[in-house]
């Protein structure tokens, strides 16, 4: 059946959508942090965070279908469970960011925030990091090197290579770069667990990083689509142990808990800026229904302590993969329930980790990859991802590095 389906799907599909693992996973149902193929075997989710508070859980579910019966229409009508979310996210943000502008995707919120920036700054340059990935939409593509390569990214935009741009951090270089290319910079952007860099925390260096593009007339946005909504613990933002405010800040994956909703949230005074001369709406974006799954999300993190858990469970974890003695392991980083393991002593062996990936697979353990060479083991399960699981997922982990 797998296969058939496998031949089907290759027919109607676009040959860019790539599947995951040497055997594909057939994914038929989900419940929590497991998922269950078609053939009854049951898969430990340590990958997928967009199921943020556990996969078809039961609260969301109802809280869609309920607002679903009674209303759903779009932004441009009056709806309170759609004031009533906006004004709990910018609760949860700085107080100088406060004003809220709904998306469907991380990507459309990441266009939004570019768009945004170089109307209120009237500038076109942008900056990122070196192997960032911040969206697929024509705008977000041009600004995501993971994708494109370094070689491949238009005059406009310019890169901080990481993770050695955490060390003495300066824009300086590619201010440089930007002003040769006659594209004065608009904004800094910063995925803020640098999850396609190989799991860096980039806090020491943000506060530069903000101090040197707001000195030269540009924005900085933080995108929270990986680290946001408590992720990293129960300071809820990557940002936040940096000590800065973003001018703008963009959200997306867990949101609504696999329903597809996002949004970038910024200041009064850029909101006024950009209403002036620019012009944004999307006719699902902040409907009733999503705003009804958002809401539910965010009652599951607060009644269960999720942000804490993350902290505590990652920490432990972190702990425990970092004292096995194995030649593969170089390092094991991370925040919260986000964790990178790099394979490679010497150098990266990006063999090693697919292989490693395969092998937690058969085990029946999904985990992922990442980084510049994909040597960097990606470990981001839900919210709801608990000690036990650790214990599964650290049991599956050192019966695969013994087969190696």
């Amino acid at each position: 059946m797998g296969n058939e389906l496998q031949q089907r799907r290759s027919r109607v599909l676009g040959p860019g959508m790539r599947l995951s693992y040497n055997r594909p996973v057939h994914a038929v149902s989900a419940e929590g942090v497991w998922i269950t193929e078609a053939d009854g075997t049951k898969l430990l989710d340590a990958y997928n965070n967009v199921a943020h508070v556990g996969h078809s859980r039961p609260e969301v579910v109802e809280a869609i279908a309920a607002q679903a019966r009674t209303l759903n229409t779009n932004t441009r009508y009056l709806a309170d469970i759609v004031v009533a979310y906006a004004e709990r996210i910018g609760a949860l943000l700085p107080d100088e960011v406060k004003v809220v502008y709904f998306a469907n995707s991380g990507s459309e919120a990441n266009d939004l925030a570019w768009r945004m920036a170089r109307t209120v700054t009237g500038r076109t340059g942008a900056i990122v990091s070196s192997h960032a990935y911040h969206g697929a939409t024509d705008l977000t593509m041009a600004t995501s090197p993971e994708e494109l390569g370094l070689e491949h990214l238009p005059p406009w935009v310019a890169t901080i290579d990481m993770p050695a741009g955490l060390h003495g951090p300066s824009l300086e270089p590619a201010l440089s770069e930007l002003s040769q290319a006659g594209h004065p910079p608009a904004f800094v952007a910063f995925d803020t667990v640098l999850s396609s860099d190989g799991i860096f925390d980039p806090s020491p260096a943000l506060a530069v990083f903000a101090d040197q593009i707001r000195a030269v007339g540009g924005l900085m946005i933080a995108d929270e689509v990986q680290a946001g909504f408590g992720r990293i613990g129960p300071s809820l933002w990557g940002f936040a142990a940096s000590g800065i405010t973003p001018d703008i800040v963009t959200l997306g994956k867990p949101m609504g808990n696999g329903h597809p909703i996002a949004a970038v949230v910024t200041t009064a005074s850029i909101a006024q800026r950009f209403a002036d001369s620019g012009y944004y709406f999307s006719t699902f974006a902040g409907n009733p229904v999503s705003a009804a799954a958002g809401m539910a999300v965010l009652d599951i993190m607060e009644a269960e302590a999720l942000p804490d858990a993350a902290l505590a469970v990652g920490d432990s974890l972190r702990s425990a993969l970092s004292s096995i003695d194995h030649p593969a392991i170089k390092e094991v980083r991370g925040r919260g329930a986000f964790t990178g393991v790099e394979i490679g002593q010497s150098v990266p062996d990006e063999a090693t980790a697919r292989s490693i990936v395969d092998g937690m697979r058969e085990r029946n353990v999904l985990i992922g990859r990442t980084g510049v060479t994909r040597n960097v083991l990606k470990i981001r399960p839900p919210l709801v991802f608990g000690p036990q699981h650790a214990d599964m997922l650290l049991d599956a982990f050192t019966d695969t590095l013994a087969s190696l």
